[in-house]
């Protein structure tokens, strides 16, 4: 490599490799249908040489446009577009697109996909759907229903899908239903990453919400509103990462702390299940003692957390690992110490009697001998007198 690099290039080579470049690099139009709206070739995209079909902040208010997508396309880029409702077979009912592996529809205010809207993907790798105002719930208040639980069915080979901040802001509580519903249906066994960043979720009242995407190794839940892990992921064998950076936790619950490590423990794990508490706004109280503890014992890799912190007073800020924890501790640890050694100390003070009494007993046996004796024989004479006397009443009746 330092023999080459010393070496003057050829100018037919130079020439050669700045047309190359340029070729790579520049975009023609896509066709007549296009108007010139879209620029198509082969780009760089992702650190990869790709055909892409590229229609961005061009005003477009329906996706005609996209029924004509060259053969060839192997990724879309269509956003920054206004477009409230995607329709039936949106690249087209006949268009066989083989090569085609990204789809990004970010930023256009889609608000409805309806249930035949993606034909022709199922060699999709990644659908991008960020940033728009989508209402899926199937309780809707318009006379429209948004719930199609087989929306992404035709993405049989789909590993990536983005959806951050695309819920529209007054998405419905059943969201979590909702999601369950379309991940259920749309039996999405490949997917790999899920991202639900910033869509204002404070829970999820369907707990297997995820149960139905086997694959799933990574899932991005920052810059929500959770407060606690009340969904089970417990059923995610192969999760490694979980997001949940700029939440709302306070604290970590037992059953948080206990689910993380029924995931870590699962048998065949190759890699830790790490976690992202970044940025949350723990409480430096007592309370946060039983996560201290677990952040020091567990094999689940709590991501950054050295510099994990909480806050005294809401504005003075703590690494919670360096907390004094003492006087947390002392009182568990005192209590359960005096109840042990009070039981001890009764039992030594019981043995300690009965040996007393053991002793006085036989010392003083001959006494007890002296003054029980009388007693017993007088008792026994009176028992035998009565037992004849009994004997000899019935004669009286003869």
């Amino acid at each position: 490599m330092k023999k080459n690099q010393n070496k003057t290039m050829n100018p037919i080579s130079v020439a050669l490799t700045v047309l190359a470049i340029i070729g790579i690099s520049r975009a023609d139009d896509c066709g007549e249908k296009f108007r010139g709206k879209c620029r198509c070739g082969q780009q760089m995209y992702n650190y990869q040489t790709r055909y892409v079909v590229n229609c961005t902040d061009e005003g477009f208010r329906d996706t005609t446009i996209l029924e004509y997508l060259p053969l060839q396309t192997e990724v879309v880029i269509f956003t920054g577009n206004y477009i409230e409702e995607l329709p039936w077979n949106v690249f087209g009912a006949i268009n066989d697109l083989a090569n085609l592996s990204i789809v990004d529809m970010s930023n256009n205010h889609i608000r409805e996909i309806r249930g035949k809207t993606y034909h022709h993907v199922s060699n999709v790798k990644r659908l991008i759907l960020n940033h728009n105002n989508l209402s899926i719930s199937r309780y809707d208040d318009d006379e429209y229903n948004h719930h199609h639980p087989r929306v992404f069915s035709n993405f049989i080979n789909l590993m990536e899908l983005h959806l951050t901040n695309a819920f529209s802001d007054n998405t419905s509580a059943e969201l979590s239903a909702d999601l369950h519903d379309i991940f259920v249906s749309s039996n999405l066994t490949k997917l790999v990453k899920l991202h639900l960043e910033q869509n204002e979720i404070s829970k999820f009242n369907d707990k297997r919400v995820f149960c139905d995407l086997p694959a799933l190794l990574d899932l991005h839940l920052g810059d929500n509103q959770l407060t606690e892990i009340n969904f089970n992921v417990s059923c995610l064998r192969k999760l490694r990462f979980l997001d949940l950076e700029r939440n709302k936790f306070e604290v970590l619950r037992p059953h948080d702390m206990d689910m993380l490590d029924s995931v870590q423990s699962h048998e065949g794990r190759l890699v830790n299940l790490m976690v992202d508490f970044t940025f949350n706004p723990f409480n430096c109280s007592c309370n946060i003692y039983p996560m201290y503890e677990w952040m020091r014992k567990t094999n689940v890799t709590v991501r950054n957390r050295e510099n994990l912190v909480c806050f005294r007073n809401k504005k003075h800020q703590e690494p919670i690992l360096s907390l004094n924890m003492k006087k947390c501790q002392k009182p568990r640890s005192g209590k359960r110490d005096h109840t042990v050694t009070l039981i001890f100390v009764l039992v030594c003070l019981s043995c300690i009697l009965a040996v007393l009494v053991g002793s006085l007993i036989y010392v003083s046996k001959d006494k007890l001998k002296t003054l029980i004796t009388p007693v017993v024989d007088h008792v026994s004479k009176k028992v035998h007198y009565t037992t004849i006397k009994d004997e000899e009443a019935p004669e009286q009746y003869v």
